[in-house]
């Protein structure tokens, strides 16, 4: 039985990879933010393990993560996660970039260092659920595209190090995904939202368990998805 660590469960891809993972009758951990979010979890997917820390205060993370009980082995770590907040140069101040640069970069990366000897002990593989803002910035969304440009580099670096360990690494750069995510952001920004010229969370999962069924001798580095 394959074992998984995923953040971003309680909603949107994050929800929809952890439903195609047990739906295998795979092992999950399942990080929540908060007591209630980690409730949620349990009555989602019984007998999966759930902790909670809050991914927007990532010093935090070693001190009570730790107190909890890490998995000793691991087949994957799925960083799903995200926060986003709009608003141009000129108008965002340090806290919302702050808040998103914590979330989804600097919460990542610690929660690969705490989980590398795990990963290693199976030869496992990380996952990060990048964006097509991180290959692209758009106006109206700089904090959130600069924190997963940074995320690229984060895996690409992680990605040469991990190498000699067996460790591989995956960045996964959807377009827009129907989501709530997506559709608030639609409603912040003044624009109609039309589900139907969106992907599927469903579809984001399968290709992230493609890239986990990928045999051995090769390493799926980056994929794009588009809608349509």
């Amino acid at each position: 039985m394959s074992v998984h660590f995923i953040t971003g469960a309680n909603s949107g891809i994050g929800a929809a990879v952890a439903r195609l993972l047990a739906a295998r009758g795979e092992d999950l951990w399942l990080l929540a933010r908060d007591p209630g979010r980690a409730a949620a979890l349990r009555a989602a997917f019984p007998g999966s393990h759930t902790l909670v820390a809050d991914l927007a205060v990532p010093g935090d993370l070693a001190a009570v993560l730790e107190l909890q009980g890490l998995p000793q082995q691991l087949d994957s770590l799925l960083h799903v996660a995200g926060v986003l907040e709009p608003g141009a140069v000129g108008q965002l101040g340090t806290g919302p970039w702050q808040e998103i640069c914590a979330v989804n970069l600097l919460a990542p990366a610690e929660l690969t260092r705490l989980l590398l000897p795990a990963l290693r002990a199976r030869r496992g593989h990380v996952v990060f659920l990048n964006s097509g803002a991180g290959l692209h910035a758009p106006p109206g969304l700089a904090a959130y595209a600069a924190s997963k440009f940074a995320l690229k580099a984060l895996a690409e670096s992680l990605r040469a190090e991990e190498y000699p360990h067996g460790v591989r690494v995956t960045s996964v750069y959807p377009g827009e995904v129907d989501t709530p995510m997506q559709a608030e952001l639609h409603a912040r920004l003044g624009i109609a939202y039309d589900p139907a010229t969106c992907l599927t969370v469903d579809s984001v999962a399968e290709v992230v368990a493609g890239a986990l069924d990928l045999s051995r001798d090769g390493t799926v580095s980056d994929l794009m998805l588009r809608p349509g």
